[in-house]
Order: structure tokens, then sequence, then C-alpha cells
């Protein structure tokens, strides 16, 4: 073959690089190769936890002016933010899980987030307001179906002393507690937030309500003829 003929197509970047990965080290022990694998992949991990421990932190959050100028606004004038013992929550803390695989899971849905803030649907104050209701509406459902797993971060049931709780939220804590159906986002919604123009919060008694008509529905339907 001369030389001025073709050697075939040439293989793009990739497909080189994949070859040289493959090729046998003539240089190289297998103890080096294992270590030098070993160590890269510490640094991948470690720099991997860094960056979602990063994604975590309130600068993180607040870094892009939709979330600084609406929902940390809110936050600030709650007794999440300043309270008589000093102890704050941050945005992770209500809306991250702690355990890995789940925080792992939020992070990955997390990136539509990213896709809107391009786009510039919640760009201002007022697009922000119109679509807060849904907003608030994905998050409180997802709350729902964990059962408040997030504010189980700080709260729970077997803490709660009643007796020490001014009379409305004693009451109200009593009817959930002895319900047992009922989560922390039944009742909450707005805790840290503003609630959206024109919904009402339920009273306990309603939320019982709803969850035992429900029941009683859902024993007549399994018990009806087939």
């Amino acid at each position: 073959m001369s030389s001025g003929e073709s050697e075939g197509p040439k293989l793009g970047w990739i497909s080189r690089l994949w070859r040289f990965l493959r090729r046998p080290s003539a240089t190289a022990s297998l103890a080096a190769l294992l270590f030098g694998g070993f160590l890269g992949g510490v640094v991948f991990w470690g720099g991997f936890h860094w960056a979602v421990e990063l994604s975590n932190t309130e600068a993180f959050c607040v870094s892009c002016h939709e979330m600084r100028d609406n929902p940390y606004q809110d936050l600030q004038k709650t007794v999440h933010f300043v309270n008589r013992t000093g102890i704050r929550a941050i945005c992770s803390d209500c809306h991250v899980p702690r355990e890995w695989a789940y925080k792992l899971g939020r992070k990955i849905v997390a990136t539509k987030d990213l896709f809107f803030h391009i786009l510039g649907k919640i760009d201002t104050p007022e697009e922000f307001e119109a679509h807060r209701l849904a907003m608030a509406l994905t998050v409180w459902t997802s709350m729902k179906d964990t059962d408040s797993r997030e504010c189980r971060n700080c709260h729970q049931k077997v803490w709660m002393d009643t007796s020490s709780q001014w009379g409305g939220a004693a009451r109200n804590h009593d009817i959930a507690l002895k319900d047992g159906k009922l989560t922390c986002i039944d009742c909450h919604q707005g805790i840290a937030h503003t609630l959206p123009t024109g919904f009402v919060r339920p009273t306990p008694e309603e939320l019982v309500k709803d969850v035992r008509d429900w029941l009683i529905k859902a024993e007549a339907l399994e018990a009806a003829p087939k």
C-alpha cells in the first residue's frame, strides 16, 4: 500500500482514549494500577460528595435571585429563622433528606429547577406569585408522601410534651397524635413561607373528618359485591 493511500477512517478522540485505556501497561505493575484506580476513586468520590454538600448550603440556595428575593425573604420573618433558642433552620434542613439515597434522589429531581431558572419561568416577583400555589402543592404532596420526613430531622412526636404548649397548639397536637394518620405538613403549611393567595388551611377536625370519611368510603367499596 502506498503512503498516499488511506489507511482507513481516522478514530475520534473518544475511541483513541478508550483504545489507550484498554492497552496493557508495559511499565506499571498491577499493584500500581490498582492503587492508582483506588486513589482516583477516592478523589472522585470526595469531589462528588463535596459538591453535593456544597449544594446544601444556604449560600448556594440563595445564590439565584428567585430564591433570594422570594422564599428566603419569607423565611426571615418566621420562627425558623430567628427565635429565643437561637436554633435556625436553613433551606436544606427542610427540603433535603439526610439519608444518602433519598438525598441523591432529591438532587436529581432538583435539576429541573436549573432548567426553569434558565428559562426564566419565575424571573420576577409577579411570576413567582403566579406559580406559588403550584410549587407549594408540589412540596406539600412530597412531604405528605414521606410522612413529613424532613420535619422529623428536628421534631418527633415522642419528644413532644403537649402539656407545656399553649392551648390551641396542645389541643391540635392531641387531635393529630390520637388520630395517628395526620402528618406535620397537614396543618403546618406556611410555617416557613408565605401561604399562596386564596389558600385556606384546614383545621385538625376537618382533616380528621376527611381521613375518616375516606376510610369509611374505602371500607364500603371493599365490602361491596364485586
